[in-house]
């Protein structure tokens, strides 16, 4: 139904109908600043690049065939453009000292276990080379499964595995070397 949807909206913004186009930006808005901020952590940034995605987008919009669904180009667009922007200027190092603020609520102790074992994930992952980051973000953090995974990066499906399958052991790794208690974020994330 959502496809169906898309693939109108995209008919009627070829056709002229501009306000068309703001409603495929009102539906994947938060998916692409979601995927912006996978690359950048930082949400402003993340922002302006899904707004240039979006230009980038609606540039191209006439190059969409349709070999596969409207979700599959869109991402593919912007993970190029994501990752264009982020050759161009990385982003900033954090110093590992800052610890965010926690919010008041019940057992904080836990709750930044949590946030550094998270932290810990996002960073093994940022500091994985691209043709394997990619993989991963795309197949764990968008959840999209192996098919939809290769259609997007523009890999065939045994590409994209031996790149899924390489990155996490390269993740495995990283992770293993970095803290003895891992062990319960590999097995929730990986």
């Amino acid at each position: 139904m959502a496809e169906e949807q898309d693939l109108e909206n995209v008919r009627r913004v070829l056709g002229g109908d501009l306000a068309a186009f703001e409603d495929i930006v009102r539906r994947w808005q938060g998916p692409l600043i979601n995927l912006a901020f996978r690359f950048c952590r930082d949400r402003p940034r993340a922002e302006e690049m899904a707004q240039d995605a979006f230009v980038q987008i609606y540039r191209n919009l006439e190059k969409f065939r349709a070999d596969s669904a409207f979700s599959t180009w869109i991402f593919a667009v912007s993970l190029n453009l994501y990752r264009s922007v982020m050759r161009r200027k990385p982003p900033p190092a954090e110093s590992i000292d800052c610890v965010a603020e926690l919010p008041g609520g019940q057992m904080p102790h836990l709750q930044l276990e949590q946030n550094e074992r998270d932290e810990m994930v996002r960073r093994s992952v940022a500091s994985l080379p691209a043709r394997y980051r990619d993989v991963v973000i795309v197949f764990y953090f968008r959840e999209k499964d192996l098919r939809e995974t290769a259609a997007i990066l523009g890999l065939s499906e045994g590409t994209a595995k031996a790149r899924l399958h390489r990155g996490r052991e390269l993740l495995k790794r990283k992770m293993d070397a970095g803290s003895s208690g891992v062990a319960a974020v590999r097995e929730v994330y990986l």
